[in-house]
């Protein structure tokens, strides 16, 4: 079972204006975290706390639950 990131949050950030050069520049989020929103990864619970309220939503709207069988595991 895993739990990540849906695939548009990088997308909901630049269309509410974060844009990932802005985030890195005024340090909202690093480098690292963005890579891993990239790919789908679950990042500290402190930047799920800044991206939703960033995107003004709850963390269930940008994660999802995949089970083992939809991995392919």
């Amino acid at each position: 079972m895993a739990i990540r990131l849906k695939s548009d949050v990088l997308e909901r950030l630049k269309a509410a204006g974060y844009n990932t050069n802005k985030m890195r520049k005024e340090k909202i989020l690093g480098e690292s975290t963005i890579q891993k929103i990239r790919r789908g990864e679950v990042v500290f619970p402190a930047y799920l706390d800044t991206i939703c309220a960033l995107l003004d939503c709850q963390p269930g709207d940008i994660m999802e639950y995949v089970s083992d069988e939809k991995e392919g595991k």
